[in-house]
């Protein structure tokens, strides 16, 4: 047997047969089927005298099978990755040359040069023939599947039956490299489980599962398209995973992978803790969105940054006539550039090395490019840093916001999306009062455009959201450079909890706002659920594989507060047409009175102490109280 292995491992591992093989194959089939049953209806002795005349019949009626082979592509496949339907075509196209031969006896008439072979006869020996071709298929798939066989293979579950989990076990069987052997089935679903399906069982999704899988040395899960949500609530199941040092492969959203064999490897991808986060899809109408950005200059600040260059990447595929990326820290922003001229060489985008702050740079652009739409993203953003720089936070933060803002309003600026942060909801730390300066800065000047104080057409939005997942300022990033470093993993108090958003979905809402709002509005976006930051790090810590990793607990930073607050309570907002869109119902404040605050806030940050100019920020901003801070004594 060792030589048989041996010869269908070299040939199966390598080439195909030609299609004309596999043809002649068929049609063999077909002629021994015809000779045998031929022989059994009539004899050895009879068959024997007329062979050659048997066989010249049986060859005359041979082109009518042809025909249904190639009517129905019977030889076009490759037999090792035969399937049902191929089967089933080989049945049809057998049975089409069949009834054709019997209409050609019919028609015509049965030539006295060939041998009579009953209509009866021909059915069995199609009958025959088929099972006969079906066998073939079966065996040379069964020896491919055993001569490529490797212990090397990764034994592997897949978490999902109907819900796209057949057609992965399908591209898992039909690896030209095989690099993974499926085993199981996962399923929640009852009336499935226990059966066999694909040659392997279907398991329960129970206590048991991780068990089972150890016993059978699995080493990854995949996980169906339709089934990562369910995962990623099934926190049980993702410990028990980690702890026994099976790995989760998830595949792309349903509409976003290809089945076939060659693309498996590449759509695969292990999971991560941003995969795992709970959280609910977001749907957001982009269509709607690209028509009012197509054709229009915009102009985006921030644009190196996290949120910024995503923003970047979705308003670049509708086609805006130009736009003008804004951003102070050289090298992020070259990255950028480069994107655009290799994703979008045919879109004019100038990337512009400025400060917000620097009023007669900004100018120079907004004389130039004259944006029809401003996403406003550039910002500080680290907490503990704006804490001990205050003067920068008003300087760049408020005062860079007021200069870009009122630029807008003086070269016709359609619409004017400030990015803000949870944090500015009764701050407690500088960086969440400054932003919220911003936004009272920015309200105030559209209610007094509308009220005419204000010569301008621009309309003002801000958007306020929480934590985004693979930001420059997540904790993420930090948790796995500790658990890389063998630990010990730093979070600042058990309970402290953070609501967190993927980048793009977080992007896509503020397109989505930026583009309804009708000016004056602060769209707060429903985060999901909150995570605990120390059960996050004991999921990243698991996931990593590592052992031992310490989590050590370093206390709250400055100005830092156990959870966020992003307004999305029903008794302090006002709903959209969006479920996850929702208007802050907050206090207006009078632009004049707004104005003349942060002229004096910003003069002071030149010349005053950091005690100083907190004080200003905390008597224009009153429900600014100070956490874990220097601060704390101005609230007394």
């Amino acid at each position: 047997m060792n030589w048989i292995h041996r010869l269908f491992a070299a040939y199966f591992t390598k080439k195909t047969l030609p299609y004309w093989c596999i043809l002649v194959l068929d049609c063999l089939c077909v002629l021994v089927s015809s000779l045998v049953v031929y022989t059994l209806n009539n004899g050895l002795l009879h068959t024997l005298g007329i062979f050659w005349p048997l066989l010249g019949t049986l060859c005359v009626h041979l082109p009518f099978f042809m025909v249904g082979f190639r009517l129905f592509h019977t030889y076009a496949g490759i037999i090792r990755y035969s399937t049902f339907v191929d089967l089933q075509r080989v049945a049809c196209a057998t049975l089409l040359g069949t009834v054709l031969i019997g209409i050609f006896d019919w028609l015509l008439g049965k030539p006295e040069t060939l041998v009579d072979v009953r209509f009866n006869d021909l059915m069995l020996a199609s009958l025959l023939s088929i099972l006969l071709m079906w066998t073939i298929r079966v065996l040379v798939k069964y020896m491919f599947d055993v001569a490529r066989s490797d212990k090397r293979q990764e034994r592997v579950f897949i978490y999902g039956v109907r819900n796209g989990g057949m057609s992965l076990a399908k591209s898992i069987y039909n690896q030209t490299e095989p690099k993974y052997s499926l085993v199981g089935f996962v399923s929640d679903c009852d009336d499935v489980v226990d059966h066999t399906l694909m040659g392997v069982k279907v398991y329960p999704n129970d206590e048991n599962l991780v068990q089972s899988m150890i016993g059978l040395k699995v080493s990854a899960l995949f996980v169906s398209p339709l089934k990562s949500e369910l995962l990623r609530e099934n926190e049980r199941l993702v410990n028990e995973l980690t702890d026994a040092g099976i790995k989760i492969f998830m595949m792309p959203a349903a509409q976003e992978w290809d089945s076939k064999s060659d693309l498996l490897h590449t759509q695969l991808k292990e999971v991560d803790i941003e995969d795992l986060l709970p959280r609910n899809k977001i749907e957001i109408d982009m269509e709607a969105v690209g028509r009012l950005l197509t054709g229009k200059s915009i102009l985006i600040t921030g644009a190196a940054g996290s949120i910024g260059s995503e923003m970047v990447r979705q308003i670049s595929v509708y086609k805006p006539s130009r736009l003008i990326l804004v951003d102070q820290a050289e090298t992020p922003l070259h990255d950028v550039r480069l994107m655009m001229a290799k994703r979008w060489p045919e879109l004019e985008a100038h990337t512009v090395i400025g400060d917000i702050s620097n009023p007669m740079r900004m100018e120079s652009l907004f004389a130039a490019y004259r944006p029809d739409y401003v996403f406003h993203a550039a910002a500080y953003k680290h907490v503990p840093m704006m804490e001990d720089n205050p003067s920068e936070s008003i300087q760049n933060n408020v005062e860079g916001t007021r200069i870009i803002a009122d630029l807008a309003v003086k070269y016709g600026t359609k619409k004017f999306v400030m990015i803000s942060t949870d944090k500015a909801v009764n701050p407690t730390n500088v960086m969440g009062c400054s932003k919220r300066i911003c936004e009272m800065y920015v309200q105030s000047l559209d209610k007094a455009i509308k009220e005419g104080r204000v010569e301008g057409v621009t309309q003002f939005v801000t958007t306020r959201f929480g934590n985004v997942l693979g930001s420059n300022g997540s904790v993420i990033p930090l948790f796995k450079e500790q658990i890389k470093n063998g630990g010990p993993v730093t979070v600042t108090h058990p309970d402290i909890i953070r609501y967190f958003m993927l980048i793009s979905e977080a992007c896509k809402l503020v397109l989505e706002a930026g583009t309804m709002g009708n000016g004056g509005e602060i769209f707060v976006f429903d985060m999901g659920r909150a995570v605990k930051i120390v059960d996050l790090a004991k999921r990243m810590i698991r996931l990593s594989g590592a052992r031992n990793v310490e989590i050590k607990f370093t206390g709250l930073r400055d100005g830092e507060k156990l959870y966020e607050e992003v307004l999305n309570d029903e008794e302090i907002t006002v709903p959209t047409y969006h479920p996850k869109i929702k208007i802050a119902k907050v206090r207006e404040y009078d632009y004049e009175d707004v104005n003349r605050s942060i002229d004096e806030m910003v003069k002071g940050s030149y010349t005053e102490d950091a005690m100083q100019i907190v004080k200003r920020m905390k008597e224009l901003v009153p429900e600014f109280k100070s956490q874990n801070s220097i601060y704390q004594t101005l609230d007394k």
